[in-house]
């Protein structure tokens, strides 16, 4: 089978899918930074794309690509068996402003266009919960869910559809990270075969992985505590880079698999931490046994500004993982997380690179997608494999 990947990011579902034997048309994503990670690592090193002749190498916004080659896109009409992805997810998440006239949740109208030109066979969508949760429009009452308004343009289409909301945890991703998932097809087969199969097989595939659930924060990342040892930073002057310890868990083995020889791990640099900033987190630290979010109105430690953070705890599942580098505090080192360690607990394999600035901030938080941004905007790849094997499974 074959697909092609919209607002791919730095290619979490292409890892996957890769990993379940689906060979990649293209992929679509507009950020530099983050298409250079895609391309490093599933272009240039894996071959896993069958580029076209037609469609330039590159980062693409999806609108500029359909008005470009919009008849390149209808000659793909049957050819295509999946198109998968979803637009960005920050416009939608509860956790945000959600905007109605958010620019980033028009991006929906524009992957149903593109659907509506290529027709592929199947279609897997992503999304956060808050895709599934009305906006209230300006006379304050409840709209239409955007989830609604995209099944219905589907079944105008033909597309029989089934949707879910899934927790990655329950599929071998250390994180409670909830995520709308829409299947979508025209083939002579029960739609929600799709979901069923989905949830009898994880527990075959979690077996020969040797994981068991739940994987804690521990099992993710213990192997990469700074205590382990340090080295020069080998992408950003200054700065210190982590080297690898013993692996304590089977979860951690199975993401150190393929890399290449030597004891330093891929963007695993750590953060330079003010002496006062250090006595901050341990304050942190220390105030609960339990994974809590702890904020200034709470008046539980002196001196915490943002409006809030979490001090992990080994044996608990890590919460969503975000962009913002400082909303969580590892859970024995008073010390934010390395991008190599937010990366294990979104399921990406040491062997895979990340390119680009590791952070931005201020108004460029808006545009730009550094290394923390690629991997919290990602889908899982442990999560998007078991997808690609359930599709092929079904079909």
């Amino acid at each position: 089978m074959n697909y092609i990947d919209l607002f791919a990011g730095c290619g979490g579902l292409s890892l996957g899918f890769y990993k379940a034997g689906i060979e990649g048309i293209f992929a679509v994503e507009k950020n530099k930074d983050a298409f250079s990670t895609l391309e490093y690592n599933l272009i240039d090193n894996s071959n896993h794309f069958k580029w076209p002749d037609w469609l330039e190498k590159k980062n693409w916004e999806i609108d500029n690509l359909i008005d470009e080659h919009r008849d390149n896109l209808l000659d793909l009409r049957g050819k295509v068996d999946i198109v998968a992805g979803g637009p960005p997810c920050q416009g939608f998440s509860l956790a945000g402003l959600r905007k109605t006239d958010d620019i980033r949740n028009q991006l929906m109208h524009s992957y149903i266009e593109f659907v509506s030109l290529v027709r592929p066979r199947i279609l897997i969508f992503e999304n956060v919960h808050g895709f599934t949760v009305a906006f209230k429009n300006k006379e304050d009452k409840r709209g239409i869910p955007f989830s609604e308004i995209l099944i219905s343009e589907l079944k105008n289409m033909g597309y029989k559809v089934d949707h879910k909301v899934v927790t990655m945890s329950e599929y071998g991703v250390p994180q409670k990270r909830k995520r709308f998932i829409l299947f979508a097809t025209k083939e002579d087969i029960n739609e929600k075969n799709f979901f069923l199969t989905l949830e009898e097989d994880k527990y075959g595939f979690l077996e020969k992985k040797n994981l068991k659930l739940p994987i804690t924060v521990e099992e993710a990342i213990d192997d990469l505590r700074k205590v382990n040892g340090v080295g020069t930073s080998p992408d950003t002057k200054g700065f210190e880079n982590g080297r690898y310890g013993i692996a304590t868990s089977n979860f951690q083995k199975l993401m150190r698999e393929g890399r290449r020889k030597g004891n330093m791990a891929d963007s695993h640099r750590f953060a330079k931490h003010r002496a006062d900033t250090l006595e901050l987190f341990q304050k942190l630290m220390n105030i609960s046994e339990k994974s809590m979010r702890i904020t200034p109105s709470m008046n539980l430690v002196e001196g915490l500004k943002k409006r809030g953070v979490t001090p992990l705890k080994r044996d608990t599942i890590c919460p969503t993982i975000t962009s913002i580098p400082d909303d969580f505090i590892h859970y024995c080192e008073p010390r934010i997380m390395t991008v190599r360690e937010h990366a294990r607990i979104q399921s990406f394999p040491d062997a895979y690179k990340f390119k680009g600035p590791y952070t931005t901030g201020g108004e460029r938080r808006k545009k730009d997608v550094p290394r923390y941004t690629q991997v919290a905007n990602a889908i899982p790849p442990i999560f998007s494999e078991q997808v690609g094997l359930t599709i092929q499974k079904i079909v």
